[in-house]
């Protein structure tokens, strides 16, 4: 009785072997390959539990999700101005070929620093090429979602060697060294001076033009003006005379008596005013006779 309990137990604890070393899982973030004897035979994408021969096959797993490379530190790049840039990037990738990873970077001893230093390469090479062939401006703000799309493609295009698919590839800063920025800022003050008094000399023309052209009107709406009241001065003046012309011819007389008692009450407004007239001076006939005819 014993020995057949023993024999089970034994029997179990086989089968467990077997199965532990027959049965591996595939995390939903991994790629298993199964090698045979070193040999690829199979290749795992969808998460699960699966087969293998034990004490023969080997599984190998590769996280699939996607990565990032980020630049510890700025690198320097030279523009087609013989400028010197600070360029710090980060890179988006993942594995996507998992045979061809295997094959190209893990069977020769590598893993991912290798697969990371080389696509850094490649972006680095990319953009000494690109950056040599732009400005200062460019590089900062003219192309540069232009340089970025081209570096994605680039890099993407030699990753595909290895088993990798780059997504993204981002210039976080490009900064101009000290005395690059020193030059530049330089170059920005002198532009903007020369703006400014191109700016300065436009207003004082437009100025000049401006009041120039307020004198001329202000001359013109005078001198209508005075045109104006002379007319209106004449108008009067006309007027005036025409009264004058038909109380005269209403009554002759009167209006000869009413014109003389105005002459002699401007004549005689002081008391040191002295006239030397003769006493029978047609300028005192009023004065001689209420009817004006004593001098007659």
């Amino acid at each position: 009785m014993k020995a057949s309990v023993g024999s089970i137990l034994v029997g179990l604890l086989l089968l467990l072997i077997v199965s532990a070393l027959s049965l591996f899982i595939v995390d939903q973030r991994q790629n298993a390959i199964v090698l045979r004897l070193g040999e690829v035979v199979d290749i795992k994408r969808a998460p699960g539990l699966y087969f293998k021969l034990p004490l023969v096959d080997n599984v190998r797993s590769f996280d699939v999700r996607i990565r990032t490379i980020d630049t510890a530190e700025p690198e320097r790049f030279l523009t087609s101005e013989k400028k010197n840039v600070l360029v710090d990037l980060f890179v988006k990738w993942r594995i996507a070929d998992v045979r061809q990873y295997y094959a190209s970077i893990v069977v020769g001893g590598g893993g991912e620093t290798q697969a990371q230093t080389r696509l850094l390469q490649t972006i680095n090479d990319g953009l000494r090429a690109e950056f040599g062939n732009r400005t200062v401006h460019d590089v900062i703000s003219g192309e540069r979602d232009k340089i970025m799309s081209l570096m994605r493609d680039r890099a993407n295009e030699d990753a595909k060697t290895i088993g990798v698919e780059v997504l993204d590839v981002r210039l976080k800063r490009v900064d101009l060294p000290q005395e690059v920025s020193e030059d530049v800022f330089r170059r920005m003050n002198s532009e903007r001076a020369r703006v400014a008094k191109e700016l300065r000399s436009t207003g004082g023309a437009e100025s000049e033009k401006i009041r120039a052209d307020g004198d001329k009107q202000r001359e013109v709406i005078i001198a209508q003006a005075y045109r104006e009241a002379e007319r209106i001065k004449g108008e009067g003046d006309a007027r005036a005379t025409a009264i004058y012309a038909s109380a005269y011819g209403q009554n002759p007389e009167f209006y000869a008596f009413y014109r003389s008692l105005e002459a002699y009450k401007a004549s005689f407004r002081g008391r040191n005013d002295v006239l030397l007239l003769e006493p029978n001076s047609e300028f005192f006939k009023y004065l001689k006779s209420s009817s004006g005819k004593a001098g007659k």
